[in-house]
């Protein structure tokens, strides 16, 4: 069994769609039950489909690093928070709680 770090809740739309966690080994992804029994509900990306099995990686899965501001505007996250931008699960945790598109990064239920 995996030890979890930190997590962060997935929202769709302003649907809890998962939980995203940083483990000991790298990260881990799972969709919500009931989101997936949702008849509305969409993928996170077509790289994460809709799955009742949660997908694992040793690196941050692209699709959530893709939501990580980049250039000047990760210098200001970076500085305003404190936070080393090597650290990318902090910065998609502080910022993407309001991402442009339909997922946000958000710190509970």
């Amino acid at each position: 069994m995996t030890s979890e770090y930190r997590r962060g809740y997935v929202y769709i739309q302003n649907s809890f769609a998962g939980v995203i966690a940083e483990t000991d080994v790298g990260y881990r992804f799972l969709y919500d039950p009931e989101y997936l029994h949702n008849n509305d509900a969409t993928a996170v990306s077509l790289t994460l489909p809709l799955e009742k099995t949660e997908y694992n990686s040793s690196v941050l899965f692209p699709f959530f690093d893709g939501l990580i501001p980049e250039g000047w505007m990760l210098g200001i996250v970076s500085r305003n928070w404190k936070i080393d931008i090597n650290d990318r699960f902090g910065l998609l945790q502080v910022a993407c709680k309001d991402c442009i598109g339909d997922v946000s990064i958000r710190n509970e239920v």
